[in-house]
């Protein structure tokens, strides 16, 4: 029989993104994907162009719908998406309220609100500065662990 792995890493990994983070009370909803680059895990995720649809592409706050949530049923095609994301027509979890692991930009303050980063801002992609016409307000997210570099970070909304 075949090794299938032979090394392990020291420390087992906090999360990943989209991961939910805990057991507190949380609301899923699902669209389909209308992106053909797909939807990662753990990335921002806003009302599509047709009903039940959601996109990947940045729109406004009003359009916001919540975060992907991690799916390990999704299928990796060849020459398709990579593994950790949703592939265009999928069904994408999306966590509404709750707590979810996602990829934020730079340091970023426990308590803090969530923006993502958009034109200008767009470097920023998920992070703490304050919403202005290059950041969008997330409607009640908040930064729920301290980080001081870009990396995996905890986010809430209750």
């Amino acid at each position: 029989m075949a090794v299938v792995q032979s090394t392990y890493a020291n420390d087992i990994p906090v999360g990943y993104p989209g991961m939910v983070a805990n057991g507190e009370t949380s609301n899923r909803i699902s669209r389909t994907c209308e992106d053909a680059g797909g939807i990662p895990f753990g990335a921002p995720v806003w009302r599509g162009a047709g009903d039940r649809g959601c996109t990947a592409t940045v729109g406004t706050a009003a359009n916001f719908l919540g975060f992907a949530i991690a799916d390990h049923g999704v299928q990796a095609l060849p020459g398709g998406v990579a593994a950790d994301v949703y592939p265009r027509y999928a069904s994408v979890g999306i966590m509404t309220d709750g707590v979810i692991w996602v990829t934020a930009t730079g340091a970023n303050v426990d308590g803090a609100a969530v923006t993502i980063g958009t034109g200008a801002g767009a470097a920023d992609a998920i992070g703490d500065v304050a919403a202005d016409a290059t950041h969008i307000a997330t409607g009640g997210w908040v930064f729920d662990d301290t980080t001081t570099a870009t990396g995996l970070a905890r986010i809430a909304k209750r």
